[in-house]
């Protein structure tokens, strides 16, 4: 992997021992020589870790240098303590490169309920500052060191070419299951060199969530670790803070977490289908995201997905129940383009030419249509396999 860091950023890894019996890397710096414009989106879990509450207090602001990441240990559920170690982190990062505290932002991921190793961590963030780099090759390692049971590290970068220069914004994240909207066990950040103002960065970030991380579900399940942080230093001098160029810089935003979120479907838990489910033709966003939320977070939609079986009435059924006022004739479906049912009556289609284009294709859409209005959304889910269910069994065992 040799994706780029925006100029003016540098990354490390290194094993702090964050996890007992395990041999991995586990700790991850994300730094920026300067002062941030920051900001961050946050699970809306009301059980919530202790890093979560430390960083959201934090954002957004204007000062902010840095981000430091665990690996195996969530800090959930723990209390006063976890909150403290949590500062801890922070604190310790801030001395190692020269900050304040307050002006790093902290997240963990893991098991829930487990006190932080804090000593070990603190002594590692130490190591990590002293091999701070700006190359591609530390930031995979950043990468690699925050993945719990992800197969890949998850990296994206894209270029902003505009009047007055070049900004360039790049992306990493880890999750692979408890993936539900608002949000997932998946912990992001974003960094650019393009220049803009604390409040242009949380509204970027907001919207580009509500249309990425927010549209993904593995297993229903909100995690309490949920974060997505953007930081952005401004050292390539290219101001997108207002008009055109703050158009722009929303757009690759998006489009830089847009391309994240589908990553982690791609690496969810045991999954053998990539599903994108469109529902369109409806009153409002909110009722399209209700339907498209129940029909991915359906265990019998997702095993017949699994099975390659055309079941199409589990999907109208799950529509039926999300809470969204609608008829029978109202509704139409398509799976891989191929129609089963149509104004609320089933279709004649070939089932075994159905069932091998969803056995043969690792990617499946589903295209279901309402006739009540013209709102839509997008959403992306994945297949519920054995493998899932064996991961997640033995998960802390």
């Amino acid at each position: 992997m040799t994706t780029p860091l925006p100029a003016g950023f540098q990354t490390a890894a290194v094993e702090a021992g964050v996890k007992p019996g395990t041999s991995r890397l586990d700790l991850a710096l994300f730094i920026s020589d300067q002062p941030c414009a920051a900001a961050g989106v946050f699970t809306t879990n009301l059980v919530c870790g202790a890093p979560v509450k430390v960083s959201r207090e934090r954002l957004p602001c204007g000062t902010a240098r840095g981000v430091v990441i665990n690996a195996g240990n969530a800090n959930a559920c723990t209390g006063d303590q976890g909150i403290a170690d949590a500062q801890a982190m922070a604190a310790a990062v801030g001395e190692a490169i020269g900050c304040a505290g307050e002006d790093i932002l902290v997240c963990s991921t893991g098991v829930i309920g487990r006190l932080l190793p804090v000593e070990k961590i603190v002594k590692g963030i130490a190591t990590a500052a002293k091999i701070l780099s700006p190359s591609p090759e530390a930031f995979d390692q950043a990468a690699r060191s925050i993945m719990t049971t992800d197969t890949f590290p998850k990296q994206v970068t894209r270029e902003l070419h505009l009047a007055g220069g070049t900004a360039r914004i790049t992306g990493v994240c880890k999750g692979a299951a408890m993936i539900a909207p608002n949000m997932a066990t998946m912990l992001c950040v974003i960094m650019t060199d393009a220049k803009v103002t604390p409040e242009v960065a949380h509204a970027a970030l907001k919207t580009a969530v509500a249309d990425s991380f927010n549209c993904i579900s593995v297993d229903g399940h909100e995690s309490t670790s949920d974060s997505v942080i953007l930081l952005a230093n401004g050292v390539s001098g290219v101001d997108c803070s207002s008009g055109e160029t703050q158009v722009l810089f929303s757009k690759a935003i998006a489009d830089v977490a847009m391309e994240l979120a589908q990553l982690i479907i791609k690496d969810a838990e045991g999954a053998s289908h990539f599903v994108t489910i469109d529902v369109t033709g409806c009153r409002s966003r909110e009722e399209a995201f209700k339907i498209a939320k129940t029909v991915a977070d359906s265990a019998l939609v997702k095993t017949a997905i699994c099975g390659a079986d055309p079941n199409w009435g589990r999907i109208v059924s799950a529509a039926g129940y999300a809470g969204v006022p609608l008829l029978e004739e109202e509704v139409s479906l398509w799976i891989n383009g191929i129609a089963l049912y149509a104004a609320g009556v089933p279709l004649p289609f070939d089932a075994t030419a159905a069932s091998q284009s969803m056995r043969e294709n690792r990617d499946t859409h589903i295209d279901l249509r309402l006739t009540q209005g013209d709102a839509s959304i997008r959403f992306w889910t994945s297949d519920l396999t054995k493998e899932y269910v064996a991961l997640n069994a033995d998960y802390t065992t």
